[in-house]
């Protein structure tokens, strides 16, 4: 194999191992963040029955990254909570690595595309 074609698999093989550790990262954190909404909307809502559902989830790179400065990648769940006749949506934000909480925020996106 030529140089370049080793350098293209490896870059591939990269490219592929981040892809599945991101989707662990969304499957590993998504009940929490799913409790976490529910937890939030039960008590919005007045509702103890009130159940969740995951609308999208992503993962979200720092806005700021370099030699000096570094952000959390963060995993961002969008989750609808239904109970007692009443719907709300909230976002809902897990920082990768160094912490294990997640907060559930209002409702909307948090970054600009």
């Amino acid at each position: 194999m030529s140089r370049s074609m080793v350098i293209a698999a490896l870059a591939l093989v990269a490219a592929a191992v981040g892809c599945q550790s991101d989707q662990q990262m969304l499957d590993n954190k998504q009940p929490q963040a799913v409790q976490m909404a529910v937890d939030r909307g039960k008590f919005e809502l007045g509702c103890q029955t009130a159940t969740g559902v995951v609308i999208s989830r992503e993962m979200i790179q720092p806005a700021l990254q370099g030699p000096f400065v570094n952000g959390i990648p963060r995993a961002e769940y969008t989750v609808g909570v239904e109970g007692c006749n009443e719907r709300k949506t909230y976002v809902v934000i897990c920082p990768e690595g160094g912490g294990e909480g997640c907060f559930a925020a209002g409702p909307g996106p948090f970054h600009n595309y």
